[in-house]
């Protein structure tokens, strides 16, 4: 299941890339119209500043503004920023694979050959959508 961390994450690039180009975003302006906690959402904007998807301006006029084009921002990097491993269990995890403490043999498990097709297709549809499909 999407964490509320991520949902929101993802609700406020939407709304920062509907801005019009290099336009600057308060977080309250965000806050209210998305119905998200203040601080909850700046805690979610700063980790998507700090991965290089949003810039930010303090002072007057300030705010958070989109430092990549929307359809350069896959939705898997943002996922993975914000949510961590795509795939269900870590036996399966492209970038956090981890072997499952009780599995003797993974290419005997049912469940991990499941897995990987759950997450392979997961994958396909984050790979093929940037934020510029959200928008």
């Amino acid at each position: 299941m999407l964490s509320k961390k991520t949902k929101y994450g993802l609700k406020a690039l939407a709304f920062i890339a509907k801005q019009p180009k290099g336009e600057k975003v308060q977080i309250a302006t965000i806050s209210d119209s998305e119905n998200i906690s203040h601080k909850f959402l700046e805690s979610i904007l700063l980790t998507l500043r700090k991965a290089g998807f949003l810039g930010a301006k303090k002072g007057k006029g300030g705010g958070y503004y989109m430092l990549k084009e929307p359809s350069e921002i896959k939705m898997t990097d943002v996922i993975r920023t914000l949510e961590g491993p795509i795939a269900m269990l870590p036996c399966v995890s492209l970038n956090f694979y981890e072997k499952c403490d009780d599995c003797p043999d993974e290419d005997a498990c049912s469940v991990h050959r499941l897995m990987i097709q759950v997450r392979d297709n997961t994958l396909q549809v984050l790979r093929n959508n940037t934020l510029a499909d959200l928008v």
